[in-house]
């Protein structure tokens, strides 16, 4: 099956570098990349009798069908790697997604979720993930997967206002800087950001949805300050113990804590236990696939009958390539002068792309022979005109 390759070769270009503005072209990414996904990726199954499950459908009935397809499916999005208004990408290609599962299976109320066994995101990405998995009623997820970029939109315009002074390219290396070592930036300072961004979390996801208000597993990870490492929220944590679950929109609060533009997220899991000192996921794991095929690798309580990859439907999702680290071939003579305030934003973008590029390459070589139909990753990449692929 050629899937994966058409899809990487389909790629259009993303915003230019230090782009903020949040309006967005409804062709950002082209649509047949998705018409190709759902007919052999979701649908690629040799049962041609498609059932769709409805919100009436009780719990076993859920699980026997997903045994008889015999797949279980991730879906994984990216974060937006420090680049803002960059996850807006994958938030427009789950619209496009969901919009394809209505059409094929005729059912317009159909969701994301019906379709995947396991969410996991980092940073934008998993709030995201959160929003196409909550749930306030117990049965069915309360956002539709455009919501999650147009929240994204509508949001953006307050969290990722550019600095008001002017620069050159030197001195907005060194504003990077001042951003991450003194809090400044954004509008007008982190506080006033992080302030606006909490209101419209609670506001989206509500003050009492915790991790166990969700309709499928879900994955998202923060770094945590208090114990310098990353620490995943897992649904599966979350039921095990209420020491483990956490509030909703702080759990998103924690992955989108971009360090100089949010504040890092001060948090108690909900029997107050447990204490987080979050910021970006992404500075954890910027593509959380390799930690969503690990978990549903050694979960034999939700996933007993997983042997192996082979046993995986993996789709990957990427907030697109960014550009601060290509410079001009003619250019490149400068770089011998460059100090840390031209490398500061370099860096950060190097670090976040690569480390995503290389889960890519790992997961790609782990699922093998089979990875061209078990696995599908969705990046696009001006740079090479192509994703990222050994």
């Amino acid at each position: 099956m050629a899937a994966a390759e058409e899809m990487l070769v389909a790629m259009h270009q993303g915003k230019k570098e230090g782009e903020e503005d949040p309006s967005v072209d409804t062709d950002k990414l082209s649509y047949e990349i998705f018409s190709i996904l759902e007919s052999k990726f979701l649908f690629g199954y040799d049962d041609h009798k498609l059932w769709v499950p409805k919100p009436s459908d009780t719990d076993a009935a859920a699980t026997t069908i997903k045994n008889q397809r015999g797949k279980v499916r991730v879906l994984c999005i990216d974060g937006g790697g420090g680049g803002g208004m960059r996850g807006i990408l994958p938030g427009k290609a789950l619209a496009y997604l969901e919009q394809a599962l209505q059409a094929k299976s005729g059912d317009t109320n159909a969701r994301i979720s019906d379709y995947f066994d396991v969410v996991a995101g980092t940073g934008v990405g998993g709030l995201f993930a959160a929003m196409i998995v909550s749930t306030r009623d117990g049965a069915r997820p309360q956002f539709r997967a455009d919501d999650t970029w147009r929240f994204l939109a509508d949001q953006g315009k307050r969290f990722f206002r550019k600095p008001r002074s002017s620069s050159s390219s030197s001195s907005s290396s060194g504003g990077f800087l001042r951003r991450v070592f003194h809090g400044g930036g954004g509008v007008g300072s982190s506080a006033t950001a992080t302030a606006a961004m909490e209101k419209a979390l609670k506001e989206a996801l509500g003050e009492g949805t915790t991790l166990r208000d969700t309709v499928k597993p879900v994955l998202i990870p923060c770094f945590d300050l208090r114990s310098s490492a990353p620490l995943v929220f897992s649904r599966a944590d979350a039921l095990e113990s209420e020491s483990y679950d956490f509030r909703l929109w702080e759990v998103c609060r924690a992955t989108w804590a971009e360090p100089g533009r949010f504040a890092p997220a001060e948090m108690r899991s909900v029997d107050r236990r447990t204490a987080c000192l979050g910021v970006d996921g992404g500075l954890a794991m910027s593509n959380p696939a390799a930690a969503a095929i690990t978990h549903v690798l050694h979960n034999k309580q939700e996933f007993p009958f997983v042997r192996g990859v082979e046993d995986l439907l993996v789709l990957s999702l990427g907030c697109g390539s960014g550009g601060a680290a290509v410079v001009p071939e003619e250019e490149h003579p400068r770089l011998r002068r460059w100090g840390p305030r031209e490398w500061a934003r370099p860096i950060a973008r190097i670090a976040s792309d690569g480390a995503a590029d290389l889960v890519d390459h790992a997961v790609a070589l782990a699922f093998g022979q089979c990875r061209s139909s078990n696995y599908v990753r969705i990046q696009e990449n001006s740079r090479r005109g192509r994703a990222f692929r050994f």
